[in-house]
C-alpha cells in the first residue's frame, strides 16, 4: 500500500493566510528502531501569529512514542507515551486524560494525519475507524481529547491514494489525497503540499 520508509523531507502551505511547514521525516535504527519527525512550522490560528518547532518520535509501527513542541514565545510541550495510549509529561506526571489515545494530532499541520493512517493501514473494505486522539490546538497549546474517524477511500498505487478524515461531531469533514508515502498533498481547504 505505502512504500517502505525513507529519509525524506516536505513542505505544505495554508491555503488561507500566511505559513509554511518544513518537515523531515526519517526512520531511526540502532537498539530502539523508530521513526523520528522534525518539523518548524510558522503560521496563523484565531487571529494570532504562531512559530514552533515540534519532534514525534514513533515505533516502527507508526505507533506514538513522544511528541516534544516549542514555540518561538517560550511555550514547551513534552510527552511520552507507552504506545498503549498512556501518557505522561517530561517530569514523569501520568495523564490520564489522555488514557487510550495511540495518535497525535497538532492543529496547524496536515502531517499529523499520517500517523494514523500509517499505523492503522486501512483499505476501502475496512470501513471506519473511530479513534480518540491527543489533540493540540495552534491557539492555546493545551492538549485536548478529540474524536475522530478516518476511511480509506481508495489505496491506488501512485498519488491517487484518498482517505477521508472526519472529526467525531460531523462539524468538519475533508477528503485528504496522500502520496506513495502515507502524506498529505492535499488537505482540502486547509493545507496543500508544495
Amino acid at each position: 500500500m505505502f512504500r517502505p520508509l525513507q529519509q525524506m523531507t516536505a513542505r505544505w502551505r495554508p491555503l488561507d493566510g500566511e505559513g509554511l511547514e518544513h518537515l523531515t521525516l526519517m526512520p531511526l535504527s540502532g537498539p530502539r528502531p523508530g521513526i523520528r519527525i522534525e518539523s518548524v512550522v510558522i503560521g496563523a490560528r484565531g487571529g494570532s501569529a504562531y512559530g514552533l518547532r515540534y519532534t514525534i518520535d514513533c515505533d516502527p509501527h507508526w505507533t506514538t512514542t513522544a511528541l516534544t513542541l516549542d514555540t518561538t514565545t517560550g511555550i514547551r510541550l513534552s510527552l511520552i507515551s507507552d504506545g498503549l495510549g498512556h501518557w505522561q509529561d517530561d517530569d514523569g506526571h501520568a495523564l490520564p486524560a489522555f488514557d487510550g489515545c495511540i495518535d497525535v494530532d497538532l492543529a496547524g499541520t496536515p502531517f499529523t494525519n499520517t500517523l494514523p493512517i500509517r499505523r492503522l493501514a486501512l483499505r476501502p473494505e475496512d470501513g471506519t475507524r473511530s479513534l480518540d486522539m491527543l489533540y493540540v490546538p495552534f491557539d492555546t497549546f493545551e492538549p485536548l481529547r478529540d474524536s475522530q474517524h478516518y476511511t480509506c477511500l481508495s489505496e491506488g498505487m501512485t498519488n491517487d491514494r484518498l482517505y477521508r478524515y472526519e472529526a467525531a461531531d460531523r462539524s468538519f469533514t475533508a477528503d485528504l489525497s496522500l502520496d506513495e508515502d502515507g502524506l498529505v498533498l492535499d488537505y482540502p481547504t486547509l493545507f496543500i503540499r508544495t
